[in-house]
């Protein structure tokens, strides 16, 4: 398998603070909804070591998917379990959204800020940090996009599904042979992209649309 080391380079800071933040952001939506499962195993903490999973991020650099440390809570802590589970498996894809959104703003003061130097001053960034700075920021907002337009999908063991199963009314049957059944498709799919270079998941589409709006 052929690997891009200047593009996984780039990628990596996203992948790290995108994982990072999305398990906090979990753990922290069960901490207030008044769980403390996740703050006793220490996950309300921003420390990626914390939250990555190293087969699963090994997995993200060579197959371009992969997972983090799932985040426990105890349903029974909750005040309204039905709501509330969706709103902590909601919390951890909408703060990638968040994240890639400001990173992409964040690249587009960047170059304002290089260009108005330049032209007030006659100074030039050196081209090695221009492209380093660009190309992380860029790449960061591009992978957090990535990640809430995945995992929203309602496929297991994704978020979305959890929010989708907060949404429905199944029997205690019929979750189970969605997760089963749901979970073969995701995988099937997932092979399928990785093996054929075909989008049946075109994130590229949404990451593309939000780019276009913010940087033009």
């Amino acid at each position: 398998m052929n690997i891009d080391l200047e593009s996984t380079i780039y990628s990596l800071p996203g992948i790290i603070l995108g994982l990072t933040l999305h398990e906090y952001c979990h753990a922290f939506a069960a901490y207030k909804l008044g769980d403390y499962t996740a703050k006793e195993e220490g996950r309300l903490s921003f420390n990626p070591i914390k939250h990555i999973d190293p087969i699963g991020f090994i997995f993200i650099i060579i197959a371009g998917f992969g997972w983090a440390k799932p985040v426990s809570f105890r349903q029974s802590n909750l005040k309204n379990p039905r709501r509330d589970k969706a709103i902590i498996a909601a919390a951890g894809p909408f703060s990638n959204l968040l994240l890639g959104i400001a990173c992409l703003f964040v690249v587009k003061i960047f170059m304002f800020a290089v260009l108005h130097i330049y032209y007030a001053t006659g100074i030039a960034i050196p081209d090695m940090i221009y492209t380093i700075i660009g190309n992380v920021l860029l790449y960061s907002g591009i992978i957090n996009l990535s990640l809430f337009i995945f995992n929203m999908l309602p496929l297991p063991p994704l978020d979305g599904s959890h929010i989708f199963l907060s949404g429905v009314r199944l029997s205690a049957t019929q979750e189970e042979q969605f997760m089963r059944w749901g979970s073969i498709i995701l995988f099937v799919i997932i092979i399928a992209e990785n093996t054929m270079n075909i989008d049946i998941i075109p994130t590229h589409l949404f990451t593309q649309w939000v780019a276009s709006l913010i940087l033009g």
